[in-house]
């Protein structure tokens, strides 16, 4: 099982409410730690870490195709629930991905959408099937 997943991103602010909003009022995740450059969030034994980086460390921004993390995928409760996700982002203004080949664009049987986050961290909801 996995523990945690730390991530650092170039705007706290701006990721918390993004991922805030996501993993607490959409995905039943509960707020976990807080400090003054990071927050996290959990859900069962696993949690998600956002640190601010340091200005140093912001030179080259993220790219998920570069080496390193290229999304992260949660469960949704249902096809319903994805789409309810799906509307509120669009209402939010967060870039939706592959809207084109939505909610199939990870295959026939995969009922999803996607997104970016923030710093452009690809993020996948996921339908049961």
């Amino acid at each position: 099982m996995l523990h945690h997943v730390e991530l650092y991103v170039t705007d706290l602010k701006r990721s918390a409410e993004f991922w805030g909003w996501l993993l607490e009022q959409q995905l039943g995740y509960e707020r976990y730690q807080q400090w003054a450059s990071g927050v996290s969030w959990k859900h069962g034994n696993t949690y998600l870490v956002f640190v601010q980086a340091e200005e140093r460390f912001r030179d080259v921004p993220y790219h998920r195709c570069r080496v390193g993390l290229n999304h992260l995928a949660f469960h949704a409760r249902s096809r319903e629930q994805v789409e309810s996700i799906r509307e509120e982002l669009r209402r939010r203004g967060v870039p939706l991905l592959y809207e084109d080949r939505h909610p199939h664009a990870g295959g026939p049987e995969h009922y999803a959408l996607f997104c970016e986050d923030p710093d452009r961290i690809k993020v996948e909801i996921v339908a049961p099937e």
